[in-house]
């Protein structure tokens, strides 16, 4: 359980760098710099740890899944990118997709 803990928070730093590597202008704002890379230490540390227990086969689509889906939500949602229900479909299919792979991984 503790793996998946790691995992879930490894996604959520995966998303907090996402999104200060955006604010970071291509590393010229000093703040959103350090956190991104911060944010990328702490990401990829927190995935090493839960693949102790959890396969590659799953940790790594799980993480980038959250990262992907929670990048483009606070995206649309918050940063005004645009919105449409394809963009929402294929969120809906990565979601789908992290999940087939945890339930059929047995």
């Amino acid at each position: 359980m503790l793996a998946w803990i790691f995992l879930l928070f490894a996604g959520i730093t995966e998303v907090i760098w996402a999104i200060a590597l955006k604010f970071s202008h291509g590393f010229t704002h000093l703040t959103a710099s350090v956190i991104t890379i911060l944010g990328m230490i702490l990401s990829f540390y927190l995935l090493s740890l839960a693949m102790k227990s959890i396969p590659i086969s799953i940790a790594y689509p799980v993480w980038t899944g959250i990262g992907a889906v929670g990048t483009a939500i606070i995206g649309m949602v918050v940063l005004g990118d645009s919105i449409s229900l394809l963009k929402i479909l294929c969120l809906v299919l990565i979601i789908a997709g992290v999940i087939g792979l945890k339930v059929f991984s047995h």
